[in-house]
């Protein structure tokens, strides 16, 4: 995650954390998405100078990125996931172990598999969260994916409301879990709920 300064001028410098100041614009780029938020006394000039230089950096992306503009105090959606970690900061050592890419020992697991044994339950996570991780989806994503996956278990099936899974979101970005450990969750409860589904 990049977090960006918006100059009087456009020009973007970069920044540890977010301190949400009222005459600030900041760019929040998470690959996938970037986020642009507007102080409510930022002026018109650097909000669409801010905008423009959003456009140019997804524009040079092959991969899709959608752009969303947030105003302060009226923030929704997945970013409100997002701001006490920004208030906090992303320190590259922090970021780093936050948003490491999974590395989950699976060949230990597949040489069993390949010598004919029978994969037991954590195996099964193993070689599910593996495939999890090879999607590259974000942090967020994975927090999203894993309360929905918690409610939907506490819940029995009913429907579950978008507030719920915001709010368990929240608590899930704000645990710190590292990233293979989201992916070996999700994995682990997909396959409790397949086995309960199929008893």
């Amino acid at each position: 995650m990049k977090l960006f300064n918006v100059y009087e001028n456009g020009a973007l410098r970069k920044v540890d954390k977010v301190d949400f100041a009222d005459h600030k614009v900041f760019l929040v780029d998470d690959n996938k998405k970037i986020y642009l938020w507007f102080g409510k006394k930022s002026s018109e000039k650097k909000r669409k100078l801010s905008e423009k230089r959003a456009q140019k950096i997804i524009n040079k992306r092959t991969k899709k990125t959608k752009l969303e503009i947030l105003h302060q105090g009226k923030e929704y959606g997945s970013f409100l996931t997002m701001i006490e970690p920004l208030k906090r900061g992303f320190s590259e050592s922090n970021q780093g172990e936050k948003r490491k890419e999974l590395n989950i020992k699976v060949d230990d697991t597949l040489e069993l598999i390949e010598a004919g044994i029978t994969p037991d339950f954590e195996a099964e996570i193993t070689l599910d969260a593996h495939k999890l991780s090879e999607k590259n989806k974000n942090y967020e994503e994975l927090c999203r994916i894993l309360a929905k996956l918690q409610l939907e278990l506490i819940n029995k099936g009913k429907k579950t409301e978008v507030a719920a899974i915001e709010k368990k979101t929240i608590e899930i970005y704000q645990s710190s879990s590292t990233y293979d450990e989201l992916c070996w969750l999700i994995a682990e409860l997909r396959l409790l709920k397949q086995k309960k589904d199929n008893n």
